[in-house]
C-alpha cells in the first residue's frame, strides 16, 4: 500500500461498466476538483470509480454488464481493479491502492451512504464509530502480552540486585582466602627453607632423607585418595537417602488408591446406556414438538384438537400414538380431518396437557444428560486415577534397582576407605620407625610440611569457587543496564497502550468540538450557538454485569429571538444543519485517525441539502485537509465555487 505525502502530479481516472458508466476517462488534478451536471449524469457513479481503484467494496457493477474494470494513475503509478458478477454477487480483484479500506470508507468516502453521516443523521452514538477501526481485543492482548513481560523483567532485576548484595560478602570471602593463601605459602616456603638447611652431607644420610622424603610423598597421596573415597561416599549416602525418602513418599501414595475401585471399562456401559435412553427421549421430545406445533397452527386456522392418553406407555411411544382421537362437539373449530366441530376448550386443554408431557420428557433427558455427565467424569477420574497408578508402580520399580546399585556402590567404597585407612596406617608406622633423635626435627617438619601442602590445596579450590561465582554474578550483572531500558520501554509502551482508546477519544471530541465552531462561525446557521460533543461515562449492562463505557453525547444549544438559551435535539436540526455535522464528524475521523497518510483522496457527494454559498464555504474549509478532494454538485450550487477549481461537466 502506498502512502505518499501528497499528490503531485494529475490523476488519470478509466472505468467501463461501474455505476451507471458505459465507459469514460477523466483527468483530475491535486486540489478541489467539482463534478457539475444535471442528476443523473454518473457524478456518483464516477466517485464509486475512485473509491474501487482505491480499495473499496462499495461499488457496484454496471447492470447488464458481467465484468467492470477500473484504472488510477497518479505520481507515475497505476492501480487497477477488476469486478465481476458470479453466483449472483459481484467479486473484486486487481491491484487497488489500499489492501484495508476500512479507514477511508467511514473517514474519507463520504457519499449519501457513508456511515459517518448516517450514525448523525440517525443520531446514534458517535463513539462507536470513531472508534470502530481501533481493534481493542488486539489491543488488550498486547497489554496482557507487555505485563507479563513487565513481571518477568521485575523478576530478573530482582534476581540481580540479590545477586549484586551478596559481590561485598563474596569479595571479603575471597580476600580472606587471599590472605590466608599467602600466609600459607610463606610458611610452606620457611619449611622448605628449613628441610634444605639441615645437614646431611654423607651420602649416607642423603639416601636416608630421600627415603624419609618417599614416606611422606606417600603418605600424603594415601590420605588425599581417603578424602576422595570420603567424599565419594558421603555423595552416595546422601543419594541413596533421597532415594529412600521419595520412595516412602510414593508408597504412601500407592496406598490411598483403593484397590476396590470401579473399572472405567465397566463404566462404559452404564455411559452408553444412558446415552440410548437420552436418544430415545430426543425422539419422543421431538415428535412432541412436531404435533403442538401442528396443532397450535391448525388452532389458529379453526382446524383440529386432539386428545391424549397421558398415561407413561403413551408419553413414551412414538409421536404418532400422542394423539387419540379427534375432539367434536363445539361450534368454534372445525376439524380439518373429517369437517365435524370440537370444542376450542377442549383443544386448548389437549395441547396443555401435550406440552405438560414435552416439558417431563425434557427434564428427564436434563437429568439423563446430568447421569451421563457425571459418569463421564468419573471415567476420566478412574483412567487418570490408574495412569498415575502404573507411573508411581514404574518409578518404584526403577528407585528400587538404583537402591540396589547405590547399596553396592556404598559397600564398595566403605571397604575401599577401610583399605585405604589400613594403608595410611602402615604408612604413618613406617614414618614413625625415621623419629630418632638424628631425623625427629626433619620427620615433624616433613608433617607439617604436607599438612600445609594439603591445606593450601583446599584454600585454593575454595578461592577458585569464590572467584567463579564472582565472576558469574557479574556477568549478571552487566545485562542489568539493557534489562533497565526494556523495563522503561515496556512501561513506557504499556502506558501509551492503556490510555490510546482514551487519547482518541479525546482526540475525536476535540477536534469535532473545534472544527464545527469554525465551521458554524463561517455558515452562519441562524440561532445555533454551538454544537459540541461531550464526552461522559455511562453504565451498560453486558450480558449479567453491569460495565462502565464511554458515550459520546451530542449537544446543540440555540438561540431565541428574545435571546434566551436552550439544548435542543438531533432530531430538530434542519436537512442542512444535520449534512454539515455528519460531514465535520466525518473530518475528525479523517484527522484523528491520521487518513490522509493512508490515502490521499476525500469524496464527497449528495450535499443538496446545503445551500450554495454554505457548500461553497465548506468545500473551502475541507480543502486545507486534503490533496485530492473530489465533489460532486448540481451545476447551480457549484456556481458558487472558486473558479480556480478544476471542474468536470462531462463523464
Amino acid at each position: 500500500m502506498s502512502s505518499p505525502e501528497s499528490v503531485t502530479s494529475s490523476i488519470t481516472v478509466a472505468a467501463e461498466n461501474i455505476g451507471g458508466i458505459d465507459s469514460t476517462e477523466v483527468r483530475l488534478q491535486p486540489g478541489v476538483n467539482v463534478l457539475t451536471g444535471r442528476n443523473a449524469t454518473n457524478r456518483t457513479s464516477f466517485l464509486q470509480t475512485i473509491m474501487a481503484a482505491l480499495g473499496s467494496r462499495r461499488s457496484s457493477l454496471k447492470g447488464d454488464a458481467d465484468a467492470g474494470r477500473v484504472e488510477l494513475a497518479f505520481d507515475d503509478e497505476q492501480y487497477t481493479r477488476f469486478l465481476e458478477r458470479r453466483d449472483g454477487d459481484v467479486v473484486f480483484d486487481g491491484d487497488p491502492y489500499l489492501d484495508d479500506p476500512e479507514l477511508a470508507d467511514l473517514f474519507a468516502f463520504l457519499l449519501e451512504s457513508n456511515e459517518a453521516r448516517r450514525t448523525v443523521r440517525r443520531g446514534d452514538d458517535l463513539r462507536d464509530l470513531i472508534m470502530q477501526p481501533i481493534d481493542t481485543d488486539e489491543i488488550e492482548a498486547e497489554i496482557n502480552a507487555l505485563e507479563a513481560e513487565k513481571r518477568d523483567l521485575d523478576e530478573r532485576l530482582e534476581q540481580l540486585a540479590q545477586l549484586d548484595s551478596e559481590l561485598p560478602a563474596l569479595e571479603a570471602d575471597r580476600a580472606t582466602l587471599e590472605d590466608e593463601i599467602e600466609t600459607t605459602t610463606e610458611r610452606i616456603d620457611e619449611l622448605e627453607a628449613d628441610l634444605d638447611a639441615f645437614d646431611l652431607d654423607i651420602e649416607a644420610s642423603r639416601e636416608r632423607k630421600d627415603e624419609i622424603e618417599s614416606a611422606f610423598a606417600d603418605l600424603q597421596d594415601a590420605r588425599t585418595e581417603l578424602e576422595s573415597i570420603e567424599y565419594d561416599l558421603e555423595t552416595e549416602r546422601e543419594s541413596y537417602a533421597e532415594l529412600e525418602r521419595e520412595r516412602d513418599d510414593l508408597e504412601d501414595e500407592l496406598e490411598a488408591f483403593d484397590d476396590g475401585e470401579e473399572s472405567p471399562d465397566r463404566l462404559e456401559g452404564r455411559v452408553q446406556e444412558l446415552r440410548s435412553r437420552k436418544r430415545s427421549l430426543d425422539t419422543t421430545v421431538s415428535e412432541l414438538q412436531s404435533v403442538i406445533r401442528f396443532n397450535e397452527e391448525r388452532l389458529a386456522d379453526d382446524g383440529i384438537d386432539l386428545d391424549l392418553d397421558e398415561s407413561d406407555g403413551a408419553a413414551e411411544g412414538d409421536g404418532d400414538d400422542l394423539t387419540d382421537q379427534l375432539l367434536a362437539e363445539s361450534d368454534d373449530v372445525v376439524c380439518w380431518t373429517c369437517g365435524s366441530q370440537v370444542d376450542r376448550d377442549r383443544i386448548e386443554s389437549t395441547l396443555d396437557r401435550l406440552r405438560s408431557l414435552r416439558q417431563r420428557r425434557l427434564s428427564e433427558r436434563s437429568d439423563l444428560q446430568e447421569r451421563i455427565d457425571d459418569l463421564s467424569d468419573r471415567q476420566k477420574e478412574l483412567r487418570d486415577r490408574r495412569r498415575k497408578r502404573g507411573e508411581i508402580e514404574t518409578r518404584l520399580e526403577a528407585i528400587e534397582d538404583d537402591l540396589e546399585r547405590r547399596s553396592q556402590r556404598i559397600a564398595e567404597l566403605e571397604a575401599d576407605r577401610e583399605e585405604q585407612q589400613a594403608r595410611i596406617d602402615d604408612l604413618e608406622s613406617d614414618a614413625e620407625t625415621f623419629e630418632n633423635a638424628e631425623y625427629g626435627e626433619v620427620i615433624e617438619t616433613h608433617r607439617e610440611l604436607n599438612r600445609l601442602e594439603l591445606e593450601l590445596e583446599d584454600l585454593e579450590a575454595d578461592r577458585d569457587d569464590v572467584q567463579e561465582r564472582i565472576e558469574e554474578i557479574e556477568g549478571k550483572i552487566e545485562d542489568r543496564s539493557d534489562l533497565e531500558d526494556r523495563r522503561e520501554t515496556v512501561e513506557a509502551e504499556l502506558t501509551d497502550l492503556r490510555t490510546r482508546v482514551d487519547r482518541i477519544e479525546a482526540n475525536a471530541v476535540d477536534a469535532f468540538n473545534e472544527h464545527m465552531e469554525s465551521i458554524l462561525s463561517i455558515l452562519e446557521y441562524r440561532n445555533i450557538d454551538r454544537i459540541w460533543i461531550e464526552r461522559r461515562e455511562k453504565t451498560v449492562r453486558e450480558g449479567r454485569r453491569k460495565v462502565t463505557r464511554t458515550a459520546f453525547e451530542l449537544h446543540i444549544v440555540r438561540t431565541t429571538e428574545d435571546g434566551r438559551t436552550y439544548e435542543d435535539t438531533v432530531d430538530h436540526l434542519s436537512e442542512s444543519e444535520r449534512e454539515v455535522t455528519g460531514l465535520v464528524f466525518a473530518l475528525a475521523g479523517y484527522l484523528v485517525h491520521d487518513v490522509h497518510e493512508i490515502v490521499p483522496f476525500m469524496l464527497l457527494d449528495s450535499l443538496e441539502a446545503i445551500d450554495s454559498n454554505r457548500i461553497a464555504d465548506l468545500v473551502e474549509y475541507f480543502e486545507e485537509y486534503v490533496d485530492c478532494l473530489v465533489v460532486a454538485l448540481l451545476r447551480e450550487d457549484a456556481e458558487a465555487l472558486s473558479e480556480s477549481y478544476t471542474y468536470v461537466e462531462e463523464i
